[in-house]
């Protein structure tokens, strides 16, 4: 699977989702856009894109997009936070289906 790690989360989150390719926003040169431009770029490249934007499928219409989305609840963007999130993380990205937005961690 394809994941774009949004801005928000730490890069080395991707030595830890193994058998996943994993690029960052900042990687495809993406920094700074709107949620909406970002999903539409998204949607062509990658599968899923992982954030912490819990507000996000409020504020976008995912509906026509095949991108699905994984968003962490944790605490913090640390990587001490999130690694206790990787095995629920692993076990999302074999369900997660086109389209569709999966929550992971505990409610904040």
């Amino acid at each position: 699977m394809t994941i774009l790690i949004d801005e928000n989360l730490p890069r080395k989150l991707a030595d830890h989702l193994q058998g996943h390719e994993c690029r960052t926003v900042v990687e495809c040169g993406w920094s700074g856009k709107k949620n909406g431009e970002l999903l539409a770029l998204a949607d062509r490249h990658f599968d899923v894109l992982l954030t912490l934007d819990k507000n996000l499928p409020f504020q976008q219409d995912l509906g026509p997009l095949r991108i699905a989305v994984l968003i962490l609840r944790v605490r913090s963007s640390r990587i001490q936070d999130l690694l206790p999130l990787i095995p629920e993380c692993l076990a999302a990205l074999e369900t997660i289906r086109p389209g569709q937005v999966l929550r992971v961690g505990s409610r904040l």
